[in-house]
């Protein structure tokens, strides 16, 4: 009998990833005509130059300062809302809520999550585009753009949370006749509350993010300004706005990872759910942020009263007549040109898989230079093919060396907080200057705004590494590169690939907001759409377009579980 070949997960699916690239740039034209337009350089060059005289005049400072603070007060509005429905819907939609209620609540929890991934489906851009229909050019437009899929995101990932937290002490006290409520309340909510306020905080810098896109369709904001600025070539301006929004998002970065640090947790989304046990069950809240949470309270009220959105129009009788019109122009949809549909969604599928491929080994290369050498071994690794000197327990000594390295972290760590803090129809602007239109600055615009993403995440799974295995091998006499093969390697790259695969799923939902710009797919035509008040039409396309994310997450799921 001979013998029976194993293929390897990563092996398969490595396969998969090259023909599924191969075929992307095929779709993308790269292999079929010239894609460079020649005449945009010298707006590239007059972009570029002007990065050393922004616009510092006192009148457009201020200007400046109001749109910052209108960004901050949006995304803090939208995270408060969004972590209520988060706690709400992430209660409801675990396994451990229902079991907790006995027998015969089987599989409700599956009833509540797919109800939740409709909204999470649809782009906070899209959610933005409809309330402008019904509120207007109201700041409550961009609070509930943020609200409605980040809280069903924020849903998802509690109720995961909340089923992979610790549930002896639950089950104590509903045996003990405590109602599922209260013990919930007491037993494991505060378990998770680490966990739950450390992804409340990641949360708040996507929505820092995205209240920056919500101002392109005019919310307002530094997203606003400064596509109002690059429109009309006012480049000093630009740079100006740019480097507000990079003091806004280092300003977040610097504040969330204070804040994990308070609570001893090592990431911003901890995809291990091991490591989820274990900082649930072994880190008590310290007091040092509680100063913290009163400061974000403050910072809460602030944010409501400088944002001024108008609740009252969520219950007015006008705004209830226009979501009927809507709803009654909506049905039925219009399947008429399936074959665009179908073109436009291999469009789109092709651009979210050039964009991850660039951003996840972008991130990959550049995450070990980010990542902080005093807080991942630089004792355990070295400087890679340089041994140092060492101790008596075979940890090396950090030497001369140390101030280049870390001068080397800094910047690289400025490089990933500049690209992740641009948004991404803004790099596709900028791209469209020296690229034809399709679907390829699209790609690259989400391939560099992700590659800062993922390039932060990697590098905090790097600082955070178990360094006794490292620490072993080296004290066997392994050298810097065979610590580095044998040691970190094997401990980094299953976590980098499931990062890859979440905002795998991420991205395709992004799509749309560089098809708004120009840059195809389904975004562009949803765009169009909405423009000429198509409804029905688009109706259609968002059908297509959720379906086309439900299969991307089906996918990264499948993945993810293989390669476990």
């Amino acid at each position: 009998m001979g013998r029976k070949v194993v293929i390897s997960p990563y092996f398969f699916w490595g396969l998969v990833w090259l023909v599924a690239v191969i075929w992307s740039l095929h779709v993308a034209g790269v292999f079929q005509g010239d894609l460079v337009n020649e005449g945009g350089w010298s707006l590239v060059v007059a972009f570029l130059v002007t990065v050393v005289s922004p616009d510092l005049s006192s009148e457009f400072l201020l200007l400046t300062f109001d749109a910052m603070l209108k960004t901050l007060a949006y995304a803090v509005c939208g995270t408060f809302f969004c972590v209520v429905i988060g706690l709400v819907g992430g209660v409801l939609s675990s396994q451990v809520w229902w079991k907790s209620l006995g027998r015969g609540y089987d599989s409700a929890w599956l009833v509540v999550r797919a109800i939740l991934a409709i909204p999470r489906a649809i782009h906070e851009l899209i959610w933005g585009l409809f309330f402008v229909n019904i509120f207007g050019l109201d700041p409550l437009v961009a609070v509930l753009a943020i609200t409605i899929p980040f809280g069903a995101i924020t849903a998802k990932v509690f109720s995961e949370i909340l089923d992979e937290t610790p549930r002896k002490a639950l089950f104590a006290l509903l045996n003990s006749g405590v109602p599922p409520l209260s013990a919930f309340v007491y037993s494991l909510i505060p378990q998770a509350f680490p966990n739950l306020l450390s992804y409340s905080f990641y949360r708040f810098e996507c929505s820092i993010r995205s209240a920056t896109v919500l101002g392109i369709i005019g919310a307002g904001g530094l997203g606003y300004q400064i596509y109002l600025s690059l429109q009309s070539l006012r480049y000093q301006q630009v740079w100006t706005l740019i480097f507000a929004l990079l003091l806004l998002s280092g300003c977040t970065d610097f504040l969330s990872g204070w804040l994990r640090q308070q609570l001893q947790l090592p990431s911003r989304l901890d995809l291990n759910v091991l490591k989820l046990k274990q900082h649930s069950h072994n880190h008590p809240i310290p007091s040092s942020p509680n100063l913290f949470l009163l400061n974000a309270f403050v910072l809460l009220i602030f944010s409501f009263w400088y944002v001024k959105a108008d609740f009252a129009k969520l219950w007015e009788p006008r705004s209830a007549e226009r979501l009927a019109g809507i709803i009654q122009d909506v049905f039925p949809p219009q399947w008429i040109d399936l074959n665009q549909l179908f073109v436009l969604s291999t469009q789109t599928l092709a651009m979210s898989i050039l964009a991850m491929t660039g951003a996840g080994l972008g991130g990959i290369l550049l995450s070990f230079l980010a990542a902080r050498r005093e807080r991942w071994g630089d004792g355990a690794m070295g400087r890679w093919g340089t041994r140092g000197p060492r101790d008596r327990q075979g940890v090396g000594i950090r030497g001369n060396g140390g101030m280049g390295r870390n001068l080397v972290s800094l910047l690289t760590r400025f490089l990933l907080l500049f690209s992740r803090a641009v948004p991404e129809p803004i790099w596709a602007l900028i791209f469209l200057f020296v690229l034809f239109p399709g679907i390829l600055p699209g790609a690259i615009a989400l391939a560099i705004h992700n590659f800062g993403i993922l390039g932060r995440l990697m590098a905090e799974v790097i600082e955070n590494l178990d360094q006794r295995p490292l620490r072993s091998l080296t004290a066997l006499g392994a050298s810097n590169s065979q610590v580095f093969i044998y040691g970190v390697l094997p401990a980094t790259i299953p976590r980098f690939l499931a990062y890859i695969l979440y905002r795998w799923e991420v991205c395709i939902r992004a799509t749309v907001i560089v098809g708004l710009v120009g840059a195809g797919g389904l975004g562009r035509l949803l765009t169009e759409q909405m423009s000429n008040f198509d409804y029905q039409g688009l109706l259609t396309t968002l059908i297509v377009f959720i379906g086309l994310t439900f299969v991307v997450d089906v996918i990264s799921a499948s993945v993810r579980r293989s390669l476990r």
